[in-house]
């Protein structure tokens, strides 16, 4: 079964009569391990790679992925509903605003080559909107970066307080690999890539997980068989905004997926 591309996929082919449809897939919480996140490094195709800041591999895997051409995020932790542990980095309601820029300058600073951000959980801080716009504030500060919202719950503001501080921004639209199972993942991709074909284009998240590794691993390199075309989350941004500059607005879905897990 592993390698073997869903019937959905086959599918789009027999569907697409436009041009190729983009995908990017952000592999998220990388740095802590060394294996996984080499392997994920590994991974062939315009990947993009989301770090978690002040984690043992971060810096060395960021400068590894960018000298091959790929897009480094720092992974911003946020504080979640579920009052899980953030980890180095997090940032909180509790904090002022002082504290709230400098840790997000410091973990900026520990991710070398960063291109934009998502968050880290914050199904709770993405809701707020003061402290969104300090976020959004202190990013549009260090120039040229980008905001991808993780979407953690529905009541997200983060990609709306983006926008209006001018900051290229857009909203996940697929998590690969809630469920560990190869065969959920290359369903997720399936959705993913049928997404693609109706829309233009589609935003997914995974993880280095081992499945999902094994699962991408054979998938990526017959991206063509398809006609999907993987690219960087910043060309994926500039083609959504080209062809409308509130994309953020819609999903492409009524109700985007919100991940169940606690972690959120």
């Amino acid at each position: 079964m592993r390698g073997r591309l869903p019937a959905l996929l086959l599918l789009c082919i027999a569907a697409a009569a436009h041009a190729a449809p983009r995908i990017s897939i952000i592999i998220d919480d990388m740095g802590n391990n060394y294996r996984y996140g080499r392997e994920a490094i590994d991974l062939p195709g315009a990947l993009t790679y989301s770090f978690l800041p002040d984690t043992p591999f971060a810096a060395r895997f960021a400068r590894a992925a960018h000298a091959e051409g790929r897009e480094v995020m720092l992974h911003l932790p946020m504080e979640a509903e579920s009052e899980r542990r953030l980890g180095p980095g997090g940032i909180t309601l509790q904090m002022s605003e002082a504290q709230f820029r400098t840790t997000v300058r410091n973990d900026l600073a520990s991710i070398p080559f960063v291109s934009g951000v998502n968050n880290h959980m914050g199904s709770l801080l993405t809701q707020n909107t003061p402290h969104m716009d300090w976020l959004m504030s202190e990013l549009n500060a260090h120039g040229g970066l980008y905001f991808v919202d993780s979407v953690t719950t529905r009541r997200t503001v983060a990609a709306k307080v983006a926008l209006q501080h001018g900051l290229p921004t857009t909203r996940r639209d697929f998590f690969l690999d809630d469920d560990p199972d190869p065969d959920v993942i290359r369903r997720q991709l399936a959705r993913a890539f049928a997404a693609a074909y109706r829309h233009g284009t589609a935003l997914a998240i995974a993880h280095p997980h081992p499945t999902t590794l094994q699962v991408l691993a054979a998938v990526l390199p017959r991206l063509h068989e398809i006609g999907v075309e993987l690219v960087p989350v910043s060309q994926l941004i500039a083609v959504r905004l080209q062809r409308n500059p509130r994309l953020w607005q819609a999903s492409l879905s009524p109700s985007p997926q919100v991940a169940k897990s606690s972690k959120r």
